[in-house]
């Protein structure tokens, strides 16, 4: 049985580092501190004097402290989103043949050969195809041709065109067709 062909999911090794590089400056500044006050009875850094007299003495629905929270929450959030979400969304991923080998094609790509091949059924004037996850939207504008006639055709080459391409999930195909306007 096949392994399911699933999604590609970006490395997102810039905000892992800054994210890395920040915890760590951080905890070990006041790892230092905190060992040198409480190994060697030195006093603390004027830093976190201060920070501990402000959080003393100001008020938790201040200004300063909303501010903080807020930017916080909303950097949780980012790095929350980062996470759960797959980064390479313009990758479509290929039907998998054999179980070691992943592909995908990159969604202009796709687009464009699909646009190619609307372009090239008779009567069809212009031409955009957008590729999506669960669809492809095409609009055709014809200028001889019956319009029944043109979205039949290019309803049939969408149809062959994706199959061919071999996508691990196989989107639906809406086409719209109307007359060009001279």
């Amino acid at each position: 049985m096949m392994p399911r062909a699933r999604r590609f999911w970006s490395a997102r090794r810039v905000p892992a580092a800054l994210v890395a590089a920040v915890v760590l400056g951080g905890s070990g500044i006041l790892l230092f501190d905190v060992v040198a006050v409480r190994v060697a009875s030195r006093p603390a850094m004027p830093w976190r004097r201060r920070l501990a007299h402000e959080l003393a003495t100001r008020p938790l629905d201040g200004t300063w402290a909303t501010g903080c929270a807020a930017a916080a929450v909303l950097a949780g959030c980012w790095l929350i989103a980062l996470a759960v979400t797959p980064g390479l969304r313009g990758l479509l991923p290929l039907r998998r043949d054999t179980p070691d080998v992943r592909a995908g094609l990159d969604r202009a790509a796709a687009e464009l050969v699909l646009r190619d091949r609307v372009m090239a059924v008779s009567g069809v004037r212009w031409a955009r195809v957008d590729v999506g996850r669960r669809r492809v939207r095409a609009r055709a504008r014809a200028h001889f041709r019956g319009l029944d006639d043109v979205r039949a055709d290019v309803d049939g080459v969408l149809a062959d065109t994706v199959r061919e391409l071999g996508l691990a999930r196989q989107p639906a195909l809406s086409v719209r067709v109307g007359r060009a306007r001279c």
